[in-house]
């Protein structure tokens, strides 16, 4: 975990809607639409195309297989120094997650984020977001990410969906 803890809460205004730091309660993810989405209450306020790990069938079971996580977690911190443009981590491994990968004999894996692309590949988005590259993180374009990091608070929840 790193030393620096930010709540990344800054007042953003896009396009036609807006959303306040705060505002944003849930996070939801919905592998199979490969879209990630912001909401307060039951109102979407930004949706963002998205891609995966690169075998993104099923939930991540262990460290290696290629695979975002499925279920409820928390976005507990953010990284601003990450290899990628900037990354939120998502609180996987939970206590069912560990128990699973005990019980298959497995470590679990972890360090699994929402992230922009990699430094200094940014402006390659157009074409690596046409294909699920990551090693079970869900990776956004640079300039989704920064609307994601200032709208989204430590300790928001994220629900990813099959």
């Amino acid at each position: 975990m790193p030393t620096r803890r930010f709540a990344c809460m800054i007042t953003l205004f896009a396009s036609t809607m807006t959303a306040q730091a705060g505002e944003v309660d849930l996070v939801r993810v919905d592998k199979s639409e490969r879209r990630l989405e912001l909401l307060s209450g039951d109102k979407v306020v930004r949706s963002y195309a998205m891609v995966l790990g690169a075998n993104p069938m099923g939930h991540k079971a262990m460290e290696g297989d290629e695979r975002t996580p499925e279920g409820r977690y928390l976005l507990d911190w953010c990284n601003p120094e990450s290899g990628y443009f900037r990354s939120i981590h998502i609180s996987y491994p939970n206590v069912d997650d560990v128990a699973a990968a005990k019980r298959a004999g497995v470590e679990p894996g972890g360090m699994i984020m929402i992230h922009g692309q990699p430094n200094g590949y940014g402006w390659w988005s157009w074409l690596i977001q046409m294909f699920d590259w990551t090693n079970g993180c869900i990776a956004v374009t640079d300039e989704d990410m920064a609307e994601i990091w200032q709208m989204v608070a430590n300790g928001t929840p994220i629900e990813i969906n099959p």
